[in-house]
């Protein structure tokens, strides 16, 4: 593609060099830049891309965008004041604006984001519609999948993987949308067709600082809705109700328990599934669901209101919804013929554990959680975490998550630090110990849940990052014992 091409659709105050340049990628990190690359210098948490100038000239850039003039022979320019939003557009001019041509659902909030996603993509699949998928567990189209590293990729990737999408004869696309790639631009330029909003409960407060900014980056996502498409918003929740407010002059669809346009009654959650009877309108529609966890009823409201958005009926949707496969490490039963029930799920906030630990009292006779929380991340939601376990569980083991950089006792002494009194816990810092001593005690009719790590195949310490899988780890104790 000509330089010129990419330009004129990104942000920009200055341009130096030949218009005429051929551009073979856009890249923001100089380990990918190869000949004729266009190297945004984006500013990263620990580094400044501008640093990366002359080793991404070095393996072959031709052209540069950055927030001065980058004076270097036979090389563009590019001057703009937000090189994130101009690494989006460009991106999405080099893959040749692919979500234009896409039916675009987001899906943004605290929990929920993964099964909702999973939930429409279902649905929408069952209609006929090929439809792809992206998200914290992977990235998934035509039958293929591929792993993600992060919720939302950046702006190159999340367009690369449109354009394939759309080369594969995918019509529609879901994808899970982060406050961070709200914050960081990488959904920038991009049109949504429909937005869900699930909820917005304590999680990234070390990187938002305050729960207003946590809102207002997850508003983005309803504020780039294309004229006339729709907002699906959780009327369950406060903050749903703020963005319901906020978009009078758009279309939304609210769901919830309680309130909404799409409200469930007659609720009944079992350990293999959930039915209930959907109210829309003066419609009655009875909803079987093949897995469990009461989150779940918002859950799948959620993405039938997506999907009644773009044209599904509620009935089409319930019909699909029979058979939904469910979502690994999304309240997971691991079931090896022992007599109570084994619980793995990615629960990692305060709010996203007491709903997990809630269904499963529904459930069992006594409860026993095991958990951690991860290093390098919002530590106030610690001894919160502590505290909802010593309240709704039984017996409560405190255990290593991803600990990253932190000492991993340390973490696990902030969670010990909301743990009320009188309640039955320890500490056991091995994952692996502390999964094998819950099973261990676990009697007839019990439920131990495995929380934090979910469908994660690895363990993130210091300076290793091994192999470790939560339903793995409890299959291998029962196939030993």
């Amino acid at each position: 593609m000509k330089l010129k091409d990419i330009i004129k659709q990104t942000r920009h105050a200055y341009f130096s060099g030949d218009p005429e340049t051929d551009i073979t990628s856009v890249v923001c990190d100089s380990r990918q830049v190869i000949p004729g690359s266009l190297f945004c210098c984006i500013d990263g948490f620990k580094t400044n891309g501008k640093l990366y100038v002359s080793a991404a000239y070095k393996a072959g850039a031709a052209a540069f965008c950055s927030t001065e003039p980058i004076k270097i022979e036979n090389a563009a320019s590019i001057v703009t004041d937000d090189p994130r939003k101009a690494y989006a557009q460009a991106t999405a001019a080099f893959y040749g604006n692919p979500s234009d041509h896409l039916r675009i659902i987001g899906v943004t909030g605290t929990n929920g984001k993964t099964t909702v996603t999973f939930m429409i993509e279902h649905i929408l699949s069952k209609t006929g519609r090929p439809t792809g998928l992206m998200g914290t567990i992977y990235t998934k189209f035509s039958g293929k999948t591929y792993p993600s590293s992060i919720t939302t990729p950046d702006a190159g990737t999340l367009n690369k993987n449109l354009a394939l999408m759309l080369e594969d004869g995918i019509k529609d696309a879901v994808f899970e949308v982060s406050s961070h790639a709200l914050s960081l631009d990488r959904v920038y330029g991009i049109k949504f067709d429909a937005a869900v909003f699930t909820n917005l409960t304590q999680d990234h407060l070390d990187f938002h600082k305050t729960f207003e900014d946590y809102f207002q980056a997850k508003l983005k996502l309803f504020l780039s809705l294309k004229d006339n498409r729709t907002a699906i918003v959780n009327a369950d929740d406060a903050w749903g109700a703020k963005i319901a407010a906020k978009l009078r002059q758009k279309n939304v669809i609210s769901y919830g328990i309680d309130k909404g346009i799409l409200k469930a009654e007659n609720i009944d959650v079992r350990q293999d599934g959930i039915t209930y009877v959907l109210i829309f309108k003066d419609k009655k529609i009875k909803i079987e669901l093949p897995v469990s966890g009461f989150f779940n009823v918002a859950n799948s409201l959620a993405a039938i209101g997506a999907c009644v958005s773009l044209g599904v009926s509620p009935e089409t949707s319930a019909e699909a919804l029979r058979s939904f496969p469910g979502v690994k490490g999304r309240f997971e039963l691991v079931k090896c013929g022992q007599d109570f029930a084994v619980v793995v799920d990615y629960a990692h906030t305060p709010d996203g554990l007491e709903n997990v630990l809630k269904t499963a009292k529904t459930l069992s006779k006594k409860v026993t959680a095991v958990f951690g929380c991860g290093g390098d991340r919002d530590k106030t939601k610690r001894p919160l975490m502590g505290k909802i376990a010593s309240e709704l569980a039984d017996t409560v083991i405190i255990t290593s998550d991803n600990p990253r950089t932190e000492d991993p006792d340390g973490i696990i002494n902030d969670i010990e630090a909301g743990i009320i009194p009188e309640t039955k816990y320890f500490k056991e810092a091995d994952r692996k110990r502390a999964i094998f001593m819950a099973l261990k005690a676990a009697k007839k009719g019990d439920c131990v849940v495995i929380a934090g790590k979910g469908h994660e195949n690895y363990q993130i310490f210091k300076n290793k990052t091994i192999h470790f899988d939560d339903s793995e780890i409890a299959r291998e104790f029962f196939q030993t014992k």
